[in-house]
């Protein structure tokens, strides 16, 4: 639970027993995470699933590579129309390389990373270069200090989910290290340009905030569609307009932006990447803070959280008093400019992030149980419409409405995932990949990573097939060809959840590293498969697909350390752990299906390597 530290590798000698068996031990319980605990000899002859996950990586880093080379130039400036907005900003140029900090994290090689850190840094002085001329916040910069001047949270993490992700591969990055504790800074008033956060309200005091603070006055519709653009026989944006005057139509709405939003709580991801560096108390202390505040107000509402927070701490304080109101809010329906039809633009579930985040950090179930209720709650406002059961997905003046034949399901799978309690698994729309987990769909494995890899293909012909120019490219264009496929590797290798684009936490059951390489990732020709997930257990079969050499690979009770192994079980033998990670030596074309007992959140979570932890 103490600060993690680096330390001195140890050179103590392992002294050692090797049995001469199919499974050979080492050590004990308080060996270094270096030292293999296991030497698994078992023969496997490699499963399908197992070559199938390396040459999925292989052909993700592959396809990448060409991705990069089509898209961006020398400096990792992505080649296109520079433009601030919401449909088309800053924030979608760097999308363009959602999951590749993940991908290089799984096992992908050093080039991945490269790539990313050139996109990265290239961004960063692209858009704080580029300037807007109509939106008055931008136009010295639409970043500044290396962060978007002033946006929303729908739209920040998707630019920055593949920064606070690369803290998984890359965390003793310098200038990443800097980026994390300023980023955090902006909301908690270290910065006095970035006015962000009022504590004794607890509020962050605007849908719009960032690098220069927050927007105190009503948005209009070139605040978020940015300054004119000639689009007839140009561009083809992927909203569908076909002139400068529907991207205003888009957003001429989006107004009530004043006062707090829960999608502002994916911000405290920024303070929980700046915790996971040196474990500095006042990170924790303000996402509890905050995160406690907007429990407290989803009680106060009837257990469902409200859209808007009035400058003075109240509920619907700046929309009359309506709890649904607001930009994104409950009652956010707004018409599509092209047809007229209605959108309903409800994200108050992105909220759950920052409770996901407290959770991570305490494993307290009273971060969850306000988010079932809600759940239940709506479901139970069903009405029957020509004879079938229908249930609501927004609420406005007249109630609920925007009703569907699905149930309301957000949130759901991630609450069962961290819980682990049959009652939260009831909530959970069919899922394949928790089938499998139960024993089901056998071939799920298999036919998931097929799937993966005809993405990317798909997306390798995609770009090779675009004829598209700079000039007539929007930041969104090149999005829909990124390669990156990882969502069948991250469920199966780590037993985690695969998070969208405005994901900046992974949560994972296991994560691997390569001792040898002192790099995080699935060593080269080793393969995992978690098979089983429960409250205090996981199952996996590990593989090392090379028949003539040996592997080495340290496996981490989560994605940040913050479970324990208690012991690991093998076809005839348990062995106690009691640490967050264990090393294990595969021979040449061996395998093994290792059951691990834990305790989950037993520990705070790190960005440090194992063998840079004392504990």
């Amino acid at each position: 639970m103490g600060r993690s530290t680096r330390v001195r590798r140890s050179m103590r000698p392992l002294f050692c027993c090797l049995l001469p068996l199919l499974l050979g031990l080492a050590g004990s319980a308080g060996v270094r995470a270096a030292e293999p605990l296991l030497v698994v000899r078992t023969p496997m002859s490699p499963p399908e699933w197992a070559l199938l996950q390396r040459e999925l990586l292989r052909a993700n880093a592959a396809a990448c590579e060409a991705f990069f080379e089509r898209y961006f130039d020398e400096r990792g400036w992505l080649l296109c129309v520079e433009r601030w907005g919401g449909n088309d900003g800053p924030d979608d140029a760097i999308e363009n390389l959602l999951h590749w900090p993940i991908l290089h994290a799984l096992g992908a090689p050093d080039s991945i990373l490269e790539l990313y850190k050139r996109g990265w840094e290239g961004h960063l002085r692209q858009f704080t270069q580029a300037k807007t001329v109509e939106v008055p916040f931008a136009r010295d910069g639409m970043y500044y200090k290396e962060f978007p001047v002033m946006f929303d949270w729908l739209h920040h993490s998707e630019g920055l989910t593949v920064f606070n992700l690369q803290g998984l591969s890359d965390p003793y990055d310098r200038r990443f290290r800097q980026r994390a504790r300023r980023y955090a800074g902006f909301y908690l008033n270290e910065d006095p340009g970035a006015p962000n956060y009022d504590s004794e309200r607890r509020i962050i005091r605007s849908l719009f905030n960032g690098s220069r603070g927050p927007l105190l006055r009503k948005a209009t519709a070139v605040d978020w569609a940015g300054d004119p653009i000639e689009v007839e026989n140009r561009l083809d944006p992927r909203h569908g307009e076909k002139t400068y005057q529907q991207f205003l139509e888009h957003f001429q709405d989006y107004n009530d932006v004043v006062g707090d939003h829960p999608s502002n709580l994916v911000a405290t991801s920024l303070a929980l990447g700046a915790y996971m560096l040196d474990h500095e108390a006042k990170y924790r202390a303000w996402i509890l803070e905050y995160v406690g505040a907007w429990r407290e107000r989803m009680i106060e509402n009837g257990y469902i959280i409200p859209s808007n927070i009035g400058l003075d701490g109240s509920i619907g304080g700046e929309c009359g008093g309506k709890w649904y109101g607001g930009v994104y809010g409950w009652g956010f329906t707004v018409a599509v400019p092209q047809t007229g039809a209605p959108a309903h633009r409800n994200n108050t579930h992105l909220g759950f992030a920052g409770f996901m985040n407290a959770y991570l950090l305490t494993g307290d179930d009273a971060w969850l149980e306000p988010w079932r209720r809600q759940i239940d709650k709506i479901n139970a406002q069903a009405t029957e419409i020509d004879g079938r059961t229908m249930y609501p997905q927004m609420c406005g003046d007249k109630g609920w409405y925007h009703f569907t034949p699905a149930k309301y399901t957000r949130n759901a799978l991630e609450i069962y995932y961290l819980s682990m309690d049959a009652a939260d698994r009831g909530r959970v729309p069919p899922d394949p990949w928790l089938d499998f987990l139960e024993g089901n769909n056998r071939d799920y494995p298999e036919e998931a990573l097929r799937r993966d890899l005809e993405r990317v293909r798909q997306q390798v012909e995609g770009f090779r097939n675009d004829d598209s120019t700079p000039d007539t490219r929007l930041a969104d264009d090149s999005m829909r060809f990124n390669p990156a496929s990882v969502a069948s590797l991250v469920e199966q290798t780590m037993g985690g959840l695969i998070g969208g684009k405005n994901t900046l936490v992974l949560h994972a059951r296991l994560r691997y590293f390569d001792p040898g390489r002192r790099r995080a990732g699935l060593p080269e020709d080793v393969a995992a498969l978690v098979e089983e997930l429960s409250g205090d257990h996981v199952t996996v079969t590990l593989v090392n697909v090379n028949q003539v050499a040996e592997r080495t690979v340290t496996i981490q009770a989560g994605a940040y350390a913050e479970h324990r192994f208690k012991d690991v079980t093998t076809s005839d033998r348990t062995v106690p752990i009691e640490r967050p990670d264990v090393t294990i030596r595969l021979a040449a074309g061996s395998g093994a299906r290792l059951r691990f007992r834990m305790d989950r959140y037993a520990f705070q979570p790190t960005l440090s390597f194992p063998w840079d932890r004392s504990r």
